[in-house]
Protein backbone atom coordinates (compact mmCIF):
# COMPACT_ATOMS: atom_id res chain seq x y z
CA UNK A 1 0.00 0.00 0.00
CA UNK A 2 1.26 3.57 -1.25
CA UNK A 3 1.33 6.11 1.62
CA UNK A 4 -0.85 8.99 1.53
CA UNK A 5 0.35 12.03 -0.51
CA UNK A 6 -0.54 13.93 3.01
CA UNK A 7 1.76 14.35 4.94
CA UNK A 8 1.21 15.64 9.02
CA UNK A 9 2.98 18.78 10.01
CA UNK A 10 6.02 18.80 11.62
CA UNK A 11 5.28 20.29 14.87
CA UNK A 12 2.25 19.10 17.13
CA UNK A 13 -0.79 19.53 17.01
CA UNK A 14 -3.25 20.57 19.62
CA UNK A 15 -6.57 19.95 19.91
CA UNK A 16 -8.84 20.71 22.59
CA UNK A 17 -6.03 22.08 24.33
CA UNK A 18 -3.77 18.38 24.07
CA UNK A 19 -1.21 18.21 22.22
CA UNK A 20 -1.02 14.85 19.86
CA UNK A 21 2.13 13.04 21.21
CA UNK A 22 4.19 11.42 18.30
CA UNK A 23 5.33 8.90 20.91
CA UNK A 24 1.88 7.98 21.64
CA UNK A 25 1.03 7.53 18.02
CA UNK A 26 -2.25 9.85 18.71
CA UNK A 27 -3.93 10.60 15.58
CA UNK A 28 -7.12 11.98 17.09
CA UNK A 29 -10.45 11.15 14.65
CA UNK A 30 -12.71 14.03 13.71
CA UNK A 31 -14.45 13.31 10.55
CA UNK A 32 -18.22 12.91 12.02
CA UNK A 33 -19.21 10.88 9.37
CA UNK A 34 -16.66 7.91 10.02
CA UNK A 35 -17.15 8.37 13.67
CA UNK A 36 -20.72 7.75 12.93
CA UNK A 37 -20.21 4.96 11.06
CA UNK A 38 -18.07 3.06 13.49
CA UNK A 39 -20.69 4.13 16.24
CA UNK A 40 -23.65 2.48 14.24
CA UNK A 41 -21.78 -0.63 13.35
CA UNK A 42 -20.35 -1.02 17.26
CA UNK A 43 -24.11 0.05 18.12
CA UNK A 44 -23.54 -0.22 22.10
CA UNK A 45 -26.61 -0.37 24.32
CA UNK A 46 -27.01 0.14 27.96
CA UNK A 47 -26.00 -2.45 30.22
CA UNK A 48 -23.12 -3.37 28.30
CA UNK A 49 -19.64 -4.16 28.97
CA UNK A 50 -17.69 -1.55 26.46
CA UNK A 51 -14.11 -1.20 26.90
CA UNK A 52 -12.57 2.05 24.68
CA UNK A 53 -8.61 1.16 24.40
CA UNK A 54 -6.92 4.90 23.83
CA UNK A 55 -10.39 7.35 24.43
CA UNK A 56 -7.74 10.32 23.57
CA UNK A 57 -10.10 13.26 23.16
CA UNK A 58 -13.73 11.30 23.46
CA UNK A 59 -14.56 11.14 19.54
CA UNK A 60 -16.00 8.00 19.62
CA UNK A 61 -15.94 7.99 23.84
CA UNK A 62 -18.73 10.37 23.98
CA UNK A 63 -21.64 9.19 21.08
CA UNK A 64 -20.99 6.17 22.55
CA UNK A 65 -21.58 7.15 26.46
CA UNK A 66 -24.90 8.54 24.76
CA UNK A 67 -26.02 5.20 24.01
CA UNK A 68 -24.67 3.02 26.88
CA UNK A 69 -24.25 5.36 29.53
CA UNK A 70 -21.34 3.65 30.86
CA UNK A 71 -18.08 2.48 29.43
CA UNK A 72 -14.14 1.44 30.82
CA UNK A 73 -11.63 3.56 28.46
CA UNK A 74 -7.94 2.03 29.09
CA UNK A 75 -5.33 5.57 28.68
CA UNK A 76 -1.86 5.49 28.94
CA UNK A 77 -1.49 9.33 28.45
CA UNK A 78 -1.66 10.41 31.91
CA UNK A 79 -2.94 14.46 31.05
CA UNK A 80 -6.02 12.73 28.98
CA UNK A 81 -6.67 9.95 32.08
CA UNK A 82 -6.45 12.90 34.44
CA UNK A 83 -9.16 14.48 32.20
CA UNK A 84 -11.42 11.37 31.94
CA UNK A 85 -11.39 10.86 35.34
CA UNK A 86 -12.11 15.26 36.15
CA UNK A 87 -15.27 15.23 33.66
CA UNK A 88 -16.79 11.94 33.50
CA UNK A 89 -16.27 10.26 37.08
CA UNK A 90 -19.91 8.55 37.16
CA UNK A 91 -20.14 7.33 33.98
CA UNK A 92 -16.28 6.51 32.60
CA UNK A 93 -13.95 4.18 34.39
CA UNK A 94 -10.47 5.05 33.63
CA UNK A 95 -7.79 2.66 33.98
CA UNK A 96 -4.52 4.31 33.45
CA UNK A 97 -2.10 1.86 31.80
CA UNK A 98 -0.78 0.35 28.69
CA UNK A 99 -2.81 -1.23 27.01
CA UNK A 100 -0.54 -4.19 26.50
CA UNK A 101 0.74 -4.61 30.27
CA UNK A 102 -3.36 -4.80 31.01
CA UNK A 103 -5.11 -8.35 31.51
CA UNK A 104 -8.25 -7.68 29.81
CA UNK A 105 -9.60 -10.76 31.42
CA UNK A 106 -9.85 -9.31 34.62
CA UNK A 107 -12.30 -6.50 33.08
CA UNK A 108 -15.34 -8.78 33.31
CA UNK A 109 -17.49 -10.91 31.04
CA UNK A 110 -18.86 -10.09 27.63
CA UNK A 111 -16.86 -7.47 26.76
CA UNK A 112 -17.16 -5.52 23.95
CA UNK A 113 -13.68 -4.00 23.44
CA UNK A 114 -13.05 -0.61 20.49
CA UNK A 115 -10.91 1.94 19.81
CA UNK A 116 -8.62 3.66 17.33
CA UNK A 117 -5.69 1.96 17.98
CA UNK A 118 -1.83 3.54 17.60
CA UNK A 119 -0.65 1.80 14.91
CA UNK A 120 3.00 1.49 16.52
CA UNK A 121 1.33 -0.76 19.02
CA UNK A 122 -1.62 -2.55 16.62
CA UNK A 123 0.20 -5.63 16.18
CA UNK A 124 0.94 -6.87 19.56
CA UNK A 125 -2.26 -5.84 21.01
CA UNK A 126 -4.09 -8.06 19.01
CA UNK A 127 -2.02 -11.30 19.25
CA UNK A 128 -1.63 -9.77 23.42
CA UNK A 129 -5.82 -9.57 23.66
CA UNK A 130 -5.65 -13.60 22.36
CA UNK A 131 -5.68 -14.17 26.11
CA UNK A 132 -8.69 -12.49 26.70
CA UNK A 133 -10.64 -13.54 23.82
CA UNK A 134 -13.10 -16.05 25.84
CA UNK A 135 -14.14 -12.96 27.97
CA UNK A 136 -14.72 -11.03 24.87
CA UNK A 137 -17.93 -10.47 22.80
CA UNK A 138 -16.95 -8.82 19.79
CA UNK A 139 -14.00 -6.46 18.96
CA UNK A 140 -13.73 -3.10 16.60
CA UNK A 141 -10.78 -1.59 16.09
CA UNK A 142 -9.96 0.66 13.54
CA UNK A 143 -5.97 0.12 12.17
CA UNK A 144 -3.48 0.59 9.55
CA UNK A 145 -5.50 -0.37 6.84
CA UNK A 146 -2.88 -3.10 5.69
CA UNK A 147 -2.57 -4.72 9.07
CA UNK A 148 -6.64 -5.13 8.48
CA UNK A 149 -5.60 -6.47 4.95
CA UNK A 150 -3.17 -9.08 6.62
CA UNK A 151 -6.25 -10.23 8.73
CA UNK A 152 -8.24 -11.28 6.88
CA UNK A 153 -5.78 -12.51 4.15
CA UNK A 154 -6.69 -15.88 2.60
CA UNK A 155 -3.64 -18.21 1.63
CA UNK A 156 -1.54 -17.57 -1.43
CA UNK A 157 -1.61 -13.98 -1.44
CA UNK A 158 1.66 -11.77 -0.27
CA UNK A 159 -0.66 -10.36 2.80
CA UNK A 160 -1.51 -14.12 4.21
CA UNK A 161 0.81 -14.74 7.20
CA UNK A 162 1.46 -15.47 10.91
CA UNK A 163 -1.11 -12.84 12.12
CA UNK A 164 -3.66 -14.18 9.44
CA UNK A 165 -3.38 -17.68 10.67
CA UNK A 166 -2.99 -16.87 14.55
CA UNK A 167 -6.40 -13.96 14.50
CA UNK A 168 -8.54 -16.13 11.99
CA UNK A 169 -8.04 -19.23 14.06
CA UNK A 170 -9.22 -17.18 16.80
CA UNK A 171 -11.87 -14.59 15.20
CA UNK A 172 -14.31 -14.48 12.53
CA UNK A 173 -13.22 -11.25 11.21
CA UNK A 174 -14.50 -8.19 8.52
CA UNK A 175 -13.08 -5.32 7.07
CA UNK A 176 -16.40 -2.93 7.64
CA UNK A 177 -14.89 0.38 7.00
CA UNK A 178 -12.19 1.98 4.22
CA UNK A 179 -11.11 5.57 6.23
CA UNK A 180 -8.35 8.55 4.77
CA UNK A 181 -5.71 10.30 6.61
CA UNK A 182 -8.20 13.54 6.39
CA UNK A 183 -10.80 12.17 8.73
CA UNK A 184 -7.54 13.02 11.58
CA UNK A 185 -5.52 15.27 13.10
CA UNK A 186 -3.03 14.78 12.59
CA UNK A 187 -3.18 13.26 9.76
CA UNK A 188 -1.18 10.27 9.27
CA UNK A 189 0.87 9.22 6.28
CA UNK A 190 -1.42 5.86 5.82
CA UNK A 191 -4.52 4.74 5.15
CA UNK A 192 -6.74 3.10 7.78
CA UNK A 193 -9.58 0.52 8.30
CA UNK A 194 -12.04 -0.79 10.64
CA UNK A 195 -12.61 -4.60 11.00
CA UNK A 196 -14.88 -6.21 13.17
CA UNK A 197 -13.86 -9.62 15.21
CA UNK A 198 -16.23 -11.94 16.75
CA UNK A 199 -14.68 -14.63 18.66
CA UNK A 200 -14.83 -18.22 17.76
CA UNK A 201 -17.07 -20.74 20.03
CA UNK A 202 -14.84 -23.28 22.10
CA UNK A 203 -15.76 -25.63 20.15
CA UNK A 204 -14.26 -24.57 16.56
CA UNK A 205 -10.26 -24.33 18.47
CA UNK A 206 -10.09 -27.90 19.14
CA UNK A 207 -8.86 -27.32 22.28
CA UNK A 208 -6.14 -25.88 20.88
CA UNK A 209 -3.51 -23.18 22.90
CA UNK A 210 -2.76 -20.38 21.54
CA UNK A 211 1.23 -20.33 22.28
CA UNK A 212 1.39 -23.95 20.45
CA UNK A 213 0.01 -22.45 17.09
CA UNK A 214 2.35 -19.57 17.54
CA UNK A 215 5.32 -21.78 17.93
CA UNK A 216 4.20 -23.83 15.24
CA UNK A 217 3.79 -20.51 12.48
CA UNK A 218 6.54 -19.04 13.97
CA UNK A 219 8.61 -22.50 12.45
CA UNK A 220 6.71 -22.41 9.29
CA UNK A 221 6.66 -18.37 8.01
CA UNK A 222 10.82 -17.82 9.96
CA UNK A 223 11.66 -18.09 5.94
CA UNK A 224 8.29 -17.46 4.06
CA UNK A 225 10.25 -17.15 0.86
CA UNK A 226 11.16 -20.23 0.58
CA UNK A 227 9.72 -23.83 1.02
CA UNK A 228 8.94 -25.26 4.39
CA UNK A 229 11.06 -27.85 3.96
CA UNK A 230 14.24 -25.50 4.65
CA UNK A 231 12.68 -23.95 8.28
CA UNK A 232 9.75 -26.00 9.29
CA UNK A 233 10.71 -29.67 8.30
CA UNK A 234 13.61 -29.75 10.73
CA UNK A 235 11.74 -27.95 13.55
CA UNK A 236 9.73 -30.63 13.17
CA UNK A 237 11.99 -33.18 12.95
CA UNK A 238 13.65 -31.69 16.36
CA UNK A 239 10.57 -32.43 17.77
CA UNK A 240 9.51 -36.15 16.99
CA UNK A 241 7.21 -35.36 13.96
CA UNK A 242 7.12 -37.94 11.30
CA UNK A 243 3.51 -37.46 10.21
CA UNK A 244 2.72 -36.36 6.41
CA UNK A 245 2.74 -33.35 6.13
CA UNK A 246 3.50 -31.29 2.60
CA UNK A 247 7.04 -29.19 2.88
CA UNK A 248 7.23 -28.54 -0.72
CA UNK A 249 5.18 -25.74 0.00
CA UNK A 250 5.68 -22.15 1.51
CA UNK A 251 4.00 -21.25 4.55
CA UNK A 252 2.11 -18.71 2.66
CA UNK A 253 -0.04 -21.43 0.67
CA UNK A 254 -1.20 -23.60 3.48
CA UNK A 255 -4.51 -22.59 4.80
CA UNK A 256 -5.27 -22.23 8.84
CA UNK A 257 -7.20 -25.74 9.14
CA UNK A 258 -3.74 -27.19 8.12
CA UNK A 259 -1.64 -25.49 10.58
CA UNK A 260 -4.46 -26.02 13.42
CA UNK A 261 -4.02 -29.79 12.53
CA UNK A 262 -0.33 -29.51 12.28
CA UNK A 263 -0.38 -27.59 16.02
CA UNK A 264 -2.48 -30.60 17.76
CA UNK A 265 -0.40 -33.17 15.91
CA UNK A 266 2.73 -32.05 17.58
CA UNK A 267 0.89 -31.80 20.99
CA UNK A 268 -0.61 -35.08 20.71
CA UNK A 269 3.09 -36.11 20.17
CA UNK A 270 4.61 -34.36 23.31
CA UNK A 271 1.67 -35.09 25.26
CA UNK A 272 2.77 -38.99 25.02
CA UNK A 273 6.14 -38.63 25.79
CA UNK A 274 5.64 -36.81 29.48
Amino acid sequence: MSPSSRRPSDGPTRISGHTARKRFGQHFLTDAGVIDAIVAALNPRPGQELVEIGPGLGALTWPVLDRAQRLTVVELDRDLAARWRAREAERVRVIESDALALDFATLGARLRVFGNLPYNISSPLLFHLLSAAEQVLDQHFMLQQEVVERMVAQPACADYGRMSVMLQWRYRMWDILHVGPQAFSPPPRVNSAVVRMLPRAAGELHGLAPERLQEVTGAAFAQRRKLMRHSLEPWLAARGYSGRFDMHRRAEEVGVDEYVHLALELAAIESRAV
